[in-house]
């Protein structure tokens, strides 16, 4: 039998907190959705809240980190029961196969292109806010120091 110290009870209590501070801002994506008229699922809104929390740095990215890391290595497990679904739904497939084909295809370029275009954007407006050389950096300390 293992006595538990006080630090990896802390360690296991953190992954709990994190994972309810994710399940909470994914609850008030639930709300959210359930408030306004669109038809956008809840997931979206979750995602929009936990960016502008983490961006606004009113929650900080230490505070999810390590159990957003566990929960993204896991996403692909989700996807076994979708795949055999899909598998199982052949026939009911095979009269939509060509639109559907064309649809995905479609959409995927589309996305490659606004996330390229977006990327790209916001490199551009990291490399107007940073520094050009060390001057820049030594001359941007002594600004913060006044």
């Amino acid at each position: 039998m293992t006595i538990t110290t006080e630090t990896e009870m802390f360690f296991g209590m953190k992954y709990v907190i994190q994972f309810g501070i994710i399940m909470a801002v994914s609850f008030v994506g639930e709300i959210v959705r359930a408030l306004l008229p669109f038809k956008c699922p809840a997931s979206i809104y979750g995602l929009i809240i936990m960016f502008v929390l983490l961006k606004t740095k009113i929650l900080k990215l230490e505070m999810v980190k390590e159990t957003s890391h566990f929960l993204v290595e896991a996403m692909p497990i989700m996807f076994v029961p979708i795949c055999v679904e899909l598998m199982t739904s052949g026939k009911v497939l095979s009269e939509i196969f060509v639109p559907v084909v064309v649809i995905s295809v479609a959409t995927t370029f589309i996305v490659m292109a606004v996330t390229g275009i977006v990327s790209q954007k916001v490199i551009e407006m990291d490399k107007k806010k940073s520094p050009k050389n060390k001057s820049d950096i030594k001359t941007a300390k002594e600004g913060a120091d006044i």
